[in-house]
């Protein structure tokens, strides 16, 4: 059942589910007796970050970081870390994992940040690509879908910490920003 405030829904739960399970493999093939680091972007890329690491054939280790760049639908362009890593990356091969990419502050920042740590190797994977709201270069090696520059929610994804629980990314409707 489509939420309410949903205007339609963009990806459904079996699309995402199959394209994540491409990406596992991918990474799986490409990372195969690596084990990297998989940093999880809190909150966002929890669902994704989960199925992701659940369809992956290779053992790999988790940490998280929390950054933010949005109040509400819109970005700040200021990039507030929240919470750090709680293990060292050096000489390690590393996964940044997130839901969405769309300006590109907040993980351009990330990148630069966890390259002072000397990683061997980092690559972003993200779920959502959103390159037309690019207002940095950064280009993911491993994304699922690239999409237009509509305001989604869903799959952990949210809005003023709502929807994040809706299995399908939807396209949220005007009237649901402007209402809260």
């Amino acid at each position: 059942m489509v939420h309410p405030d949903i205007e339609r829904i963009l990806l459904d739960e079996d699309t995402i589910r199959a394209r994540v399970k491409e990406l596992a493999g991918r990474l799986s093939s490409d990372y195969a007796g690596k084990k990297p680091v998989m940093i999880g972007i809190l909150k966002g890329s929890i669902p994704f970050m989960a199925d992701l690491m659940r369809s992956m054939g290779e053992d790999h280790t988790v940490d998280f970081m929390c950054l933010s760049s949005y109040s509400g639908a819109a970005s700040t362009g200021v990039v507030r870390m929240i919470l750090d890593l709680r293990e060292s990356i050096q000489d390690r091969d590393v996964l940044v994992v997130e839901d969405i990419i769309d300006t590109g502050l907040t993980l351009g920042y990330l990148r630069q940040n966890l390259l002072t740590r000397q990683p061997r190797s980092l690559e972003l994977v993200t779920l959502l690509d959103k390159p037309d709201c690019r207002k940095v270069t950064i280009s993911p090696k491993y994304f699922g879908f690239k999409i237009p520059n509509e305001f989604v929610v869903g799959y952990g994804l949210d809005y003023n910490e709502a929807y994040r629980h809706l299995p399908y990314i939807g396209v949220l409707k005007g009237s649901a920003v402007r209402g809260s």
